[in-house]
């Protein structure tokens, strides 16, 4: 028992020490990987649209 409080005791110690991203950071963070989620996305989407109509022509022809 004395090893997990030990344990406990050692991660709110480290806990204390971590420098936590302010409330404005969180959210530029946060919109960034949105826009580059949206940005990737349209770039797949718009490949995989334009190589299926590629692969149309092929078969087609």
């Amino acid at each position: 028992m004395s090893k997990l409080t030990d344990y406990l005791k050692g991660a709110k110690e480290e806990l204390a020490k971590v420098v936590w991203p302010s409330r404005q950071t969180t959210i530029n963070h946060t919109l960034v990987v949105i826009l580059i989620s949206v940005i990737v996305a349209v770039f797949l989407g718009a490949a995989d649209y334009g190589l299926s109509k590629i692969l149309e022509l092929v078969l087609i022809k």
